[in-house]
């Protein structure tokens, strides 16, 4: 029973990253590269390193499967839970299980990844409040499941879905308001992220001039902070943050 039930692991693994083929019991034929190194280049937890082969043996596979620390839910449970496709869930846990062997990423091992795509500043504070948007249910580790239902709605929810989620990333103190403070914190990380080397060079006071312009925008009756219906309503009227919002639509 034992040997039963590891084969069937194994195989749910396989089916999961695509490293084997359920109709025909052999590894399947070549994917579609260049759409796949595109999109995870995008990802903030798959890097730019090569991924790791769909053909690899079983010896190998059994030897990965005995350091997971954490096994994913099963393919047709994470589609109905996400809006990716059967194939787009095996694209991504690849590139996951490439940078995060165990099966989760802390904090630590999130930023040192997010560092590799802006090597000319400091993303560390900004990748901090990226995690915490990941990491929905506050136990300090990302797990696959986590990465791809953040993922699903930012590239495949709806306007008010991606909304919802860029104001839980900005609501640091998840207290349902965004504050000036907060929103300075943000904006800091982010033109840290950037780096001081950018073109125009960027003025010390430009993080907090954008927070005012932010604030005099969003907060429709000025009490000194931006609710939920706040924001939705006013990035719903403004048309560059809806243009934004359809850049995501084509990703994969």
């Amino acid at each position: 029973m034992r040997g039963q039930g590891r084969k069937e692991s194994l195989s749910d693994s396989r089916d999961l990253d695509g490293s084997y083929d359920q109709l025909t019991g052999h590894p399947p034929g070549p994917t579609k590269k260049a759409l796949k190194q595109r999109f995870l280049k995008l990802l903030p937890c798959c890097g730019p390193q090569a991924l790791p082969s769909v053909s690899e043996n079983s010896v190998e596979d059994e030897f990965e499967l005995s350091t997971v620390c954490h096994r994913p839910e099963g393919l047709e449970q994470l589609q109905e839970q996400t809006k990716f496709t059967r194939k787009e869930l095996q694209v991504l846990y690849r590139g996951f299980k490439n940078e995060c062997p165990s099966g989760i990423v802390n904090e630590e091992n999130f930023k040192q990844i997010y560092s590799q795509f802006f090597p000319q500043g400091d993303s560390s504070t900004y990748a901090t409040f990226l995690f915490n948007a990941f990491d929905t249910n506050h136990d300090g580790s990302v797990s696959f499941e986590d990465f791809v239902a953040g993922l699903s709605v930012i590239l495949r929810g709806t306007v008010d879905d991606r909304l919802n989620w860029a104001f839980n990333l900005y609501d640091l103190n998840k207290d349902g308001c965004i504050t000036k403070e907060e929103m300075l914190d943000i904006m800091k990380s982010i033109y840290d992220m950037m780096g001081k080397y950018t073109y125009p060079a960027l003025r010390e006071e430009a993080p907090r001039e954008h927070v005012e312009n932010f604030f005099q925008k969003m907060d429709r009756n000025k009490d000194g902070v931006v609710t939920i219906e706040e924001f939705i309503e006013s990035c719903q009227k403004d048309e560059n943050i809806m243009r934004s919002m359809q850049l995501f639509d084509n990703v994969i």
